[in-house]
């Protein structure tokens, strides 16, 4: 990988591209932390934990939980992306438009991207009117000015959900990789540091704490080593199995042009484990949490009564509906971005006209139906692998992390030691806590970053071969 990374860097117009996706993602940072007129969120981002908004602040770079200019993130580009790419299966005109003229289509996703976005800045207004983070004057109900300081906020929200669709698209026309998996990429790696910091401040704060706090700071170490251990064995198995492919041999016929003869050699086509990468992660993750998001944003609570309080807890992501809609969201869109992404029956086409032929199976469709088959059990695999990797967090973080870590708290647990019980909790409500909620949505960020790493590496090897590298090849 770091000989790749050489190479591309020696390459004058890939390492142009590398400095522009760069300086992208500097801009796009430099926006996270912009802040708001008539907005003072310094606290608000304490507010979402538990809540489907602590994800949505990580994939925001934290700057939803700071009301910054970038709040709303890269969350209405993407359901943008979604609807378009359904609409254009369901209806068939759009998606031959699709094909056909591209750039109309890119302007219709632009258009629902501002639509979106106003809906959901409205809402995020009202969340942070309802939590009195806006200044006094925008937040008095006696100031008749007061609709022109929410029209201003809005406004700020919804330019800032259109400067990074911008910013997406310019990396996707003369950058590496694709622009909103390279933002997310960033936002997440944006708050590694400070994962890194509540680990330090869990051993190294508790074991200052008090003089017989032996025991604590053994717990709280072990909880640190098991975490890191978790993380760093979830990347390795992400790792080997999107190296994983299914190969299909092909034979090539013999053929004489002129005095030559051609052909006969034997090939293979490869099927990636992970063809369609993480992007039916992230679009299952985007559609899952819509509805608790728009819940939230209209101020509907778990508390609250009636159908709304109840489709709040029935959608809540500590509740058993949330990891199920993830699971199943997850495996469509990845038979979703297969089908769309590689048609078996071009593949067919293709061997037939260079002469190849799968063992066993006549060329044309009985070839294309082949590979359409061996590809339906290999998407199968993959969207398996994704689903347990996404999901296996987001049932052990609630379901038993939480409550062990309650359970610490408890006499049942301290017995005599009494004097314990004030640390341990200060472990459980101030520390652990938050790292649990790291760790619940920890499988997903982990599944975006690898991936978005592994696929912008597999795209650096590519250009390289296509400008045939000496170094790379050799």
């Amino acid at each position: 990988m770091l000989q790749t990374l050489k190479n591309a860097w020696k390459t004058k117009d890939i390492r142009s591209k590398i400095i522009f996706t760069l300086f992208i993602l500097v801009l796009y940072r430099i926006g996270t932390v912009i802040p708001v007129p008539f907005v003072n969120a310094s606290n608000f981002a304490n507010s979402f934990s538990g809540t489907i908004l602590d994800y949505m602040n990580t994939l925001s770079g934290g700057s939803l939980g700071t009301a910054t200019l970038f709040a709303l993130g890269v969350s209405p580009y993407i359901n943008a992306s979604i609807i378009i790419q359904l609409l254009g299966v369901v209806f068939p005109r759009l998606g031959e438009l699709a094909k056909d003229d591209k750039e109309k289509m890119n302007f219709i996703t632009r258009i629902l991207t501002v639509v979106l976005a106003i809906v959901t800045a409205l809402g995020y207004y009202l969340l942070l009117k309802q939590a009195g983070m806006l200044a006094p004057q925008a937040d008095s109900d006696n100031n008749n000015m007061a609709w022109f300081y929410g029209v201003v906020i809005v406004a700020c929200y919804v330019a800032g959900a259109a400067i990074i669709m911008w910013l997406a698209e310019r990396v996707n026309e003369r950058g590496i990789g694709n622009g909103i998996s390279m933002i997310l990429f960033a936002n997440i790696i944006s708050s590694l540091p400070s994962l890194v910091y509540n680990l330090v401040v869990l051993v190294i704060g508790t074991y200052q704490y008090s003089s017989k706090a032996w025991l604590f700071g053994i717990i709280s170490t072990l909880f640190a080593i098991v975490l890191i251990g978790g993380l760093i064995a979830i990347v390795v198995f992400i790792i080997w199995v999107t190296g994983s492919e299914r190969r299909i041999p092909v034979q090539y016929a013999k053929r004489v042009v002129g005095r030559k003869m051609y052909g006969g050699q034997s090939s293979n086509i490869p099927l990636k484990l992970n063809m369609t990468g993480v992007m039916p992660v992230i679009f299952a993750s985007s559609i899952v949490s819509l509805v608790p998001t728009i819940l939230t944003l209209c101020q509907v609570k778990e508390t609250t009564k009636g159908f709304w309080g109840w489709l709040y807890r029935f959608l809540a992501s500590d509740g058993a509906v949330y990891p199920i809609l993830l699971f199943v969201l997850i495996i469509a869109f990845a038979y979703f971005y297969t089908q769309i992404t590689f048609d078996p029956m071009d593949v067919a086409n293709n061997l037939k006209k260079q002469g190849g032929a799968i063992p066993g199976i006549r060329q044309g469709r009985p070839t294309a139906d082949y590979i359409r088959k061996i590809l339906n059990k290999v998407t199968l695999v993959g969207a398996l692998f994704l689903s347990i990797i996404a999901v296996t967090p987001v049932i052990i973080g609630p379901h038993v992390l939480q409550p062990f870590l309650e359970w610490l708290i408890t006499p049942a647990f301290a017995g005599t030691y009494y004097e314990m019980i004030g640390l341990l909790d200060y472990f459980v409500q101030q520390q652990a806590s938050g790292l649990t909620s790291i760790f619940t949505f920890g499988g997903t960020s982990i599944l975006i970053v690898v991936g978005v790493a592994l696929e912008t590496f597999r795209e650096l090897e590519a250009q390289l071969t296509m400008r045939n590298y000496k170094g790379f090849l050799n």
